[in-house]
């Protein structure tokens, strides 16, 4: 099932509407071929739902309000002679209500649906993606990265003494500190890089198609504008950064956190606040 939902939400707008309205076609004539005397209206609930679920609220009310109208149809075609038209109309109006009852509650559901996927993968303090998240992409990422021989670039990031806020102010300056960061880092880099909160006060960056000069620049002029943020709100923070570049991706994505890692402990055995960068192959 959800393979199947996975397929459906790769597809364009334009092909949903086009199944959907397909769809309501096919159940309309063979509603039309089977008679007015057997009941078929459960079968337009298929594309109300396809409709509701895979395009929009709006989409899945005009489906239903559509799906309504075929069925009137389809039945006064196959010879179908209600006594009055106020009851054909009574008949199209409550099956109409139903359809918009099951669009309502399928597009409800969907909406909860994507708010608990966008929770599971998202750092509930900062907003920032989770390292759930972050190891998916960017294992895509590096599969892109290995089959057309681009270079890929990650940044780990630790914040130096961020201890001390939590000791000297309380969590909530520590909470602050951390949301802070991450709209920094937001803004800081580019809509094709993958910034995640790895947990506590460690942070990465994942910057596809871009090298080792670039990630060291992208990698300076996002620590000056942290380090500007910490002293503007006095928090006495500093970041030690290791940036890894990778010529050819290595052989997972745990091989390269590990190697960030790596360099990113080393900028803060030298001294802490510095950037510690490397080109690497898998």
């Amino acid at each position: 099932m959800s393979a199947i939902l996975t397929l459906l939400d790769r597809q364009p707008r334009h092909r949903l509407w086009a199944a959907a309205l397909l769809w309501m076609l096919l159940v309309g004539y063979a509603d039309f071929l089977t008679g007015f005397e057997i009941a078929f209206s459960l079968f337009y609930l298929g594309p109300v739902a396809l409709a509701a679920w895979s395009i929009s609220r709006a989409g899945g009310l005009l489906l239903a309000a559509a799906c309504a109208g075929t069925w009137l149809l389809a039945n006064l075609l196959a010879g179908e002679q209600p006594s009055s038209l106020l009851i054909a109309y009574w008949n199209t109006v409550t099956l109409a209500a139903i359809f918009f009852v099951v669009s309502l509650l399928l597009s409800e559901l969907r909406r909860h649906f994507e708010h608990e996927k966008r929770l599971s993968r998202t750092d509930f303090l900062t907003g920032a993606l989770n390292g759930r998240a972050f190891y998916e992409i960017a294992a895509a990422e590096l599969t892109r990265a290995d089959r057309y021989g681009r270079p890929l670039s990650i940044m780990y990031i630790d914040l130096d003494d961020f201890k001390l806020v939590n000791d000297r102010l309380g969590h909530g300056a520590g909470d602050a500190l951390l949301q802070s960061v991450a709209s920094t880092m937001a803004r800081g880099t580019r809509a094709i890089d993958i910034t995640a909160c790895m947990g506590g006060d460690e942070f990465v960056v994942l910057m596809p198609e871009t090298g080792q000069e670039a990630a060291r620049i992208t990698g300076a002029r996002l620590q000056q504008a942290l380090l500007k943020v910490m002293q503007e709100h006095h928090w006495p923070v500093t970041f030690s950064i290791g940036i890894l570049t990778c010529v050819e991706p290595p052989s997972s994505v745990d091989e390269m956190v590990g190697l960030a890692d790596r360099l990113m402990y080393a900028a803060k055995q030298s001294g802490k606040n510095t950037i510690a960068c490397s080109a690497g192959e898998g």
